[in-house]
């Protein structure tokens, strides 16, 4: 996509684009399962590229500096959640691609406050996706509370769940894959999961805890018997459709909890790229150019992706 640079405030860089993932999120604003909030915003939240402007009042990077620019784009900083360390849920949260413009471009304009420093070795390709995928995949494996040793469940395997699946295995857990795709399934038993069965099967043993990927309601009732006693089932997406009705004595009760994820934390984006750099996530590219964007949406949509997809800005590099 093709737009006017951006005027570059005090807070600002002015970044070049070499790669930014496609994410679910972006589907759910393409489709309008999420209301806009800015006429024509440019989508792309998974952003890898080059600093190529400084603001007036920006600290800590200057030109050539790669960096990341991620979900989250921008918070009041005064409310009681900003200053409990909560600014996930700050009622001012500015997003990228749906606040400001993001990263489906040559060029974009971040806050640099909000902005990651990244590493020089991997792809860009191989990075953009841990800008969300991995940072909103750790978040809910933190929200689903899975002990040391413990057993986990992951519904749906698509961008996130692949990377958050391998961040729950280098840490030492069982991981049980539930997810309607063969191609899917295969991946994660490939990437070290203990199973890989249908979205609606039983794991293989009571799970004591489980992220929901899939943005499918159906789902929530399935998961939760799933649960072992005192389980907890973190819903990881920003959409959902409905939830059927419950059955308190199978679904909730012996202390079964149900959790949502509300975006992330700049320290939960900090917290996960220093986990991924260490453990070093396979991430399965599928790589689109910039301007085939719509291409790689409908891709999306269609399940015709196993792992992510990525916008670069070179195809051929």
């Amino acid at each position: 996509m093709s737009r006017p640079l951006e005027q570059v405030g005090g807070h600002d860089l002015l970044i070049e684009v070499e790669a930014c993932g496609v994410c679910c999120t972006d589907l759910h604003l393409a489709e309008g399962d999420l209301a806009p909030h800015v006429p024509h915003c440019t989508p792309g939240h998974e952003v890898v590229g080059r600093v190529r402007e400084v603001g007036a009042e920006v600290d800590g990077f200057a030109r050539g500096d790669r960096v990341g620019v991620a979900w989250l784009a921008g918070t009041c900083g005064e409310c009681r959640y900003c200053r409990s360390g909560r600014e996930n849920l700050c009622p001012d949260s500015r997003y990228t691609g749906w606040d400001r413009h993001g990263g489906y471009a040559g060029h974009t304009v971040a806050d640099a406050r909000f902005a990651y420093r990244l590493p020089e070795g991997p792809p860009a390709e191989e990075l953009a996706p841990l800008l969300c995928a991995g940072i909103i995949g750790y978040r809910a494996l933190e929200r689903a509370q899975l002990p040391a040793g413990g057993r986990l469940g992951i519904y749906g395997f698509g961008a996130s769940a692949h990377l958050t699946a391998q961040l729950a295995l280098a840490r030492g857990p069982t991981v049980h894959v539930l997810t309607r795709a063969e191609e899917a399934r295969q991946l994660a038993l490939d990437l070290g999961a203990a199973s890989a069965r249908g979205a609606y099967d039983h794991p293989p043993e009571p799970l004591d805890a489980a992220v929901l990927f899939a943005p499918v309601g159906d789902l929530v009732p399935v998961a939760l018997a799933a649960l072992d006693r005192g389980g907890t089932l973190a819903v990881a997406g920003i959409h959902l459709t409905d939830i059927p009705v419950l059955d308190y004595q199978r679904h909730l009760f012996q202390e079964r909890t149900l959790r949502s994820v509300t975006a992330n934390t700049r320290a939960d984006g900090l917290a996960y790229l220093a986990e991924a750099a260490a453990h070093r996530p396979v991430v399965h590219v599928r790589r689109y150019p910039i301007a085939a964007a719509p291409e790689a949406l409908a891709d999306l949509a269609a399940d015709r992706i196993t792992g992510v997809a990525v916008l670069v800005a070179d195809p051929g590099g």
